[in-house]
């Protein structure tokens, strides 16, 4: 029998881990899935474990020159002068030990995805441990090794031969990801961002389009910074509503970056938790509208892992499996154990507190700014 949703996970997920004081922490994972199992939405059933992918797989995308970069620095033993050709050993991307076997199990928990939808075992797929979107083909880049967005897509393509669309709500462009499939017309990549006139990466403007036969699939949203819910929602609603009309996939793969909520350190963005209530509703109403319910969702950016990313994340997995978002209050035995290892105080509400929502004097500036960015990139939709 079909699962409405399976859950991707494993305890290995908190092996990709660069340092103590680096941001990207996969801390958050576990937070989201103890969220889940002490709201009683997360049972056994739902756990599948993820596999490591090969060399092969990775390959897909990646340069088996820059796989091999990668092993080596796992073990300690990449040439100095090669840590920069491959991006490895920078501030945001160091070395660890087994960075090669903890970011192959990333991209396989993303293929598990994959597969548990298309071989018809669940409808949807939730990995957490996935949406590393800025790995490039020989280069890390942004907290990300192996690019499992990219992989997972490259792997549909070749086994399943489906159409793809990409959607990506992470704070920070989907650069990686969006050049995978620059010129493929069987891959759409639809993100909403930050612009990069301040941001990392710097690219996702609005005329990012494709070349060759690509040209027309890729669409970029990069909304102002201080963008706050009501834009954000009335420029993403249209936008991916038009989009998925346009393109009309056989499956849906989201990034769900947790970082354009206000209380993000690392981004400009002020969105609340309202805005990640609507993102996983509107991918699971468009899901079954296109693509007979075939979705899966990786996880992303979120450097709130206390107040912000757990929440988030498991509002994806609510609308997974119940089809409805959770209202009210927090577990309060979830509170209770976490909040001694937190430095922040938790939230005890799955909603923020207006008074946490700060005010932006140009609130309608940037309001009409994000409206004629979309009007811009809706042009591309009229067929």
């Amino acid at each position: 029998m079909r699962k409405d949703a399976s859950f991707i996970f494993s305890d290995e997920f908190l092996r990709y881990h660069f340092h103590e004081k680096h941001p990207f922490n996969q801390k958050r994972i576990i937070l989201t899935k103890e969220l889940l199992e002490h709201s009683n939405v997360l049972i056994e059933d739902d756990f599948i474990a993820p596999r490591k992918a090969s060399d092969k797989e990775l390959a897909l995308f990646h340069n088996p020159e820059y796989i091999e970069a990668v092993k080596h620095a796992s073990n300690g033993e990449l040439e100095e002068t090669k840590m920069n050709e491959f991006g490895l050993g920078t501030e945001d991307t160091p070395i660890f030990e087994g960075m090669h076997e903890a970011s192959s199990l990333m991209v396989g928990g993303s293929l598990t995805a994959v597969d548990e939808v298309l071989n018809g075992r669940t409808n949807h797929a939730l990995n957490l441990g996935g949406g590393l979107h800025h790995g490039l083909n020989r280069k890390a880049s942004g907290f990300c090794i192996y690019n499992d967005g990219a992989i997972a897509i490259k792997y549909i393509r070749e086994n399943y031969n489906l159409r793809v669309l990409y959607v990506d709500t992470d704070a920070h462009h989907g650069d990686g990801v969006q050049w995978a499939f620059y010129d493929d017309a069987n891959v759409c990549t639809f993100s909403i961002h930050e612009t990069g006139r301040y941001l990392f990466p710097g690219t996702g403007n609005v005329d990012e389009r494709g070349i060759k036969s690509g040209h027309g699939y890729s669409f970029n949203l990069p909304i102002d910074a201080f963008t706050q819910d009501e834009s954000f929602l009335e420029v993403y609603e249209s936008a991916f509503r038009s989009i998925t009309h346009f393109f009309k996939p056989d499956i849906i793969v989201t990034q769900n970056g947790a970082d354009a909520h206000t209380f993000d350190p690392l981004t400009h963005l002020c969105g609340s938790m309202k805005i990640y209530e609507r993102i996983p509703e509107l991918a699971h109403e468009l899901a079954h509208e296109y693509c007979g319910g075939k979705w899966i969702a990786l996880g992303g950016g979120g450097y709130d892992i206390w107040r912000v990313v757990p929440r988030a994340w498991a509002q994806i997995w609510n609308v997974m499996k119940t089809n409805s978002i959770a209202t009210g209050l927090l577990p309060h035995s979830w509170r209770e154990k976490w909040q001694q290892h937190s430095p922040v105080e938790l939230p005890h509400s799955w909603h923020d507190n207006e008074n946490a929502y700060p005010n932006i004097p140009r609130k309608a500036e940037i309001k009409e700014k994000n409206k004629k960015l979309l009007a811009h990139l809706l042009k591309y939709t009229k067929v």
